[in-house]
């Protein structure tokens, strides 16, 4: 579903990606974890065909990745890239004016599961509203790879639980293949097949979850922890 091979990514002097290799299957939920500035963005942004990789081969389905990979790939910023003058409403129709793959019925129902109000201007959205209607217009997409990048930031943690269990029910698992990118481990956890684990640009680990709990005894964190330790 996803290929990388012998990837690297330079920002000038600085370091994006070195020497990336992995491939990723359809219908299972990926997490990509990592401190700031590992390299995690830079993978989905590559994904996504928004950022040109310096070296190596992306792949989605078979296809070298570029921009028109859009038609196959939903991704979710971590930044705030909103129309400030648009109501909730408006962003829908433009999604939707966008991708022939935006399900107008699913946005509804997600606009109603995070209790949006689709005649509010968005500059009048909390944070955390702004978050949630990112992810409406994500997961609207019947995208055959749906790439979350921090998803559940400004959320409010007393509701964040629900939400990811909730938004559970939007994703395709025959079908799709999902990459978080996220600091919220708790909340996803349960969610994950694999985890990846990148750091300086590279992919230092990579385990399946149920093994690390049957075999090893750990938890992604406690994973995590070992992992990343100095």
């Amino acid at each position: 579903m996803i290929e990388f091979k012998n990837v690297s990514k330079k920002y000038g002097r600085d370091i994006g990606l070195v020497d990336v290799s992995f491939s990723l299957e359809k219908g299972k939920i990926y997490g990509l974890i990592g401190p700031n500035g590992s390299g995690k963005s830079t993978t989905l942004k590559i994904i996504a065909g928004l950022v040109h990789f310096s070296k190596g081969t992306v792949l989605v389905d078979g296809i070298p990745v570029d921009r028109r990979i859009a038609k196959k790939v939903a991704y979710l910023s971590e930044l705030d890239m909103f129309y400030q003058p648009f109501k909730v409403k408006d962003m829908i129709d433009f999604y939707a004016s966008q991708f022939e793959d935006f399900r107008m019925d699913r946005a509804n129902e997600l606009l109603s599961f995070m209790k949006l109000d689709p005649d509010k201007k968005l500059k009048q959205l909390s944070k955390g509203n702004r978050g949630r209607l990112k992810l409406v217009l994500a997961m609207a997409r019947d995208a055959s790879v749906l790439l979350l990048d921090e998803p559940f930031s400004g959320l409010d943690p007393m509701v964040r639980d629900s939400i990811v269990k909730g938004l559970l029910s939007y994703i395709d698992y025959e079908n799709q293949t999902v990459i978080i990118a996220t600091h919220e481990i708790d909340e996803i956890e349960p969610l994950l097949d694999e985890v990846l684990a990148v750091k300086d640009g590279k992919v230092i680990d990579r385990q399946n979850v149920e093994d690390l709990r049957e075999t090893k005894g750990l938890s992604v964190i406690q994973w995590m922890k070992e992992t990343f330790k100095e």
